[in-house]
């Protein structure tokens, strides 16, 4: 298949739909826009979890058992932090820690983030650009809606505290994104919206890896602008998520857990909607909220089941 792809990216679910993309559309035509607002400093690394488990997905590096760092990973290092009770709930594999190394030297040295990022993926020899939303600080927030070990009700913590170290089992009663008012896009992400033949918004979660993205200035105007050929893949299946909060946080910040919920979030950037066949019973219900809404079977398992998602994502639109 022809053309050029942008896809708006976060996380596994997003990397999973690049693979397949990539199979399905010239490398060179596929850009992939990630959110950076899960980054984060840590051991005084620059460590950006999305940017990573794309280049480590399309490179076919990444661990098949977690869904992130790489392959084959040892973990002497961290082993010995935690002898001196450093933050060893954030574990970096050793060859993965080599990654952050980098990135962290080049930006010391003054390249920007897109530029470094660029830098990585060229290392792993891929074709597709990886850019990411922003190179200005962005920072996920999450406030806890119940009082607990991370703080009384009402407390901020950062993504990372949420997500790794508590195993995004609190409770929250709202997100923001710090810095996004302020952050500018990055160098490309505007033209490669505007640019494309079709725009995916892959099966991430909507609230903090879709979300940061659109709350950079200018880029959920230049989405909406592209409405027609923008198509969303539903994270949610049969009421869940596969991996990570995503159904949790639907419910928490007051939206519906379903393809239904999904659809109303997306409803003013997307026409196409594509859900699950466990989700069929719905697609009226989808359609209620003004998105065309396409049928498919959406878990990801293997390559195949990914180029055949991708297929049909591009075909809804093109």
């Amino acid at each position: 298949m022809s053309g050029t792809v942008t896809t708006l990216a976060g996380g596994v679910g997003a990397a999973r739909m690049l693979r397949g993309l990539q199979a399905v559309v010239p490398p060179r035509g596929l850009t992939a826009i990630v959110n950076v607002a899960d980054d984060t400093e840590l051991h005084g690394l620059h460590i950006s979890p999305d940017l990573d488990t794309v280049t480590y997905t399309l490179a076919e590096a990444i661990n098949p058992t977690t869904g992130w760092g790489l392959i084959d990973e040892t973990w002497h290092a961290m082993d010995a932090l935690e002898r001196y009770g450093d933050l060893a709930w954030f574990r970096l594999g050793d060859k993965d820690l080599a990654t952050h190394l980098f990135r962290t030297h080049r930006l010391r040295e003054g390249a920007t983030l897109s530029a470094v990022t660029a830098e990585i993926a060229a290392a792993w020899k891929l074709a597709l650009r990886i850019i990411p939303v922003t190179d200005d600080r962005l920072a996920t927030k999450v406030t806890l809606a119940t009082d607990g070990s991370a703080g009384a009700a009402g407390t901020e913590i950062g993504f990372q505290e949420y997500f790794v170290k508590h195993q995004h089992s609190l409770a929250i009663s709202d997100v923001r994104f710090e810095g996004a008012e302020k952050a500018r896009p990055a160098p490309g992400v505007l033209q490669a919206i505007s640019d494309a033949d079709a725009v995916v918004i892959a099966p991430s979660n909507p609230i903090v890896s879709i979300g940061p993205l659109l709350a950079v200035p200018g880029i959920r105007e230049a989405i909406t602008a592209r409405r027609d050929t923008t198509v969303a893949v539903s994270p949610i299946i049969g009421g869940a998520a596969l991996k990570g909060p995503a159904d949790r946080m639907l419910r928490e910040l007051g939206l519906e857990s379903s393809v239904v919920g999904v659809a109303h979030f997306y409803r003013e950037i997307a026409s196409v909607l594509v859900i699950d066949d466990v989700d069929r019973d719905l697609a009226a219900a989808v359609e209620a909220e003004g998105l065309r809404c396409v049928v498919a079977p959406t878990i990801m398992s293997g390559l195949t089941e990914a180029a055949n998602l991708a297929q049909i994502v591009m075909e809804s639109v093109t």
